[in-house]
This record gives structure tokens, C-alpha cells and sequence, in this order.
């Protein structure tokens, strides 16, 4: 199969995928920069989540459970790979690896900034859907694999 063989069906599935993948990996960057309207615009209405952090149902609760998790106080990566969406039609899913690093305080150097405290591995899992505003989530789970460090005790009320 040459080039121009391929059939619109097919570059419709290549388009489909960038467009979700382009999705997951703006999720990490919503999180990392705590950009919570981008991820409001991510997830259906009625999105899911579960993970570590709690259970989520609508994206209103998605959306704060997020922002509870990812303290403005710490520098937070989320590093995403391995991305597999699995087309069927107007809905799809996702399995993603995450590799997420969560720093704060000072480090000996001030140039270096903050030093890394927690290290994460976990599988992201998503549900997804063609809507009127192109493919968004409408259900992630993630499942811890591992962890190297300790986890912050939440900041005193």
C-alpha cells in the first residue's frame, strides 16, 4: 500500500487518534499549570474520575477534586506516554502510562528551584467521545503502579 491508497476512512482514524492524543497530553499540561478551565474543556459534562485522589461525577466535581490534588504550592510534571487509543466509531479508549513528579520547598541551590519529593507511576485509562466540540473525555481512572517518595500532608486550614 502506497500513499496515495490510503482510504478517507483510514486518515479519518489517523485524525481521530492525533486529536485524542493531542487531548491527553493537554490534560497533563492543564494539571501542571493548573489551568482549570482548559480541563473543564477536556471532559463531557458528566465526566467520571477516579483516582488516588477520590472519586469525581460531572465536571464541575472533576474540575475541584483536580484543583485539591494539585496544590498551587508545588511543581507539579506529568509526563505521559505509551498513548493507545482504541477507535470505535464516535467513542474510543485510552491507555496511557503517567510519570508524575510533585516538588516544593527549597533545594541548596535557589536557581535549581524546587526539589522533588513524590514520584509517581501510574496507567491512565480514558474513555472518550466525538461531541459538537470534537473528541472529549468522558471518564478517566487512574491506577497507581509504584511510587518512590513521600506524599504531602495536606496544608494546615
Amino acid at each position: 500500500m502506497n500513499a496515495i491508497d490510503i482510504s478517507t476512512g483510514r486518515i479519518q482514524d489517523l485524525a481521530d487518534k492525533f486529536e485524542i492524543t493531542e487531548l491527553v497530553h493537554r490534560l497533563g499540561r492543564a494539571l501542571d499549570e493548573g489551568d482549570w478551565d482548559e480541563l473543564a474543556a477536556l471532559y463531557t459534562h458528566d465526566a467520571t474520575a477516579r483516582t488516588p485522589g477520590g472519586k469525581a461525577v460531572g465536571r464541575a466535581a472533576l474540575v475541584g477534586q483536580a484543583g485539591r490534588n494539585h496544590s498551587p504550592d508545588r511543581q507539579i510534571q506529568h509526563i505521559i506516554s505509551g498513548i493507545i487509543v482504541e477507535l470505535n466509531g464516535d467513542t474510543a479508549t485510552v491507555r496511557a502510562n503517567l510519570l508524575c513528579v510533585f516538588a516544593w520547598g527549597p533545594t541548596q541551590d535557589p536557581t535549581l528551584g524546587s526539589q522533588p519529593r513524590l514520584t509517581l507511576g501510574e496507567v491512565y485509562r480514558f474513555a472518550a467521545v466525538r461531541t459538537g466540540d470534537g473528541w472529549q473525555f468522558s471518564s478517566v481512572a487512574s491506577s497507581p503502579v509504584w511510587s518512590v517518595g513521600t506524599r504531602p500532608r495536606p496544608s494546615a486550614a
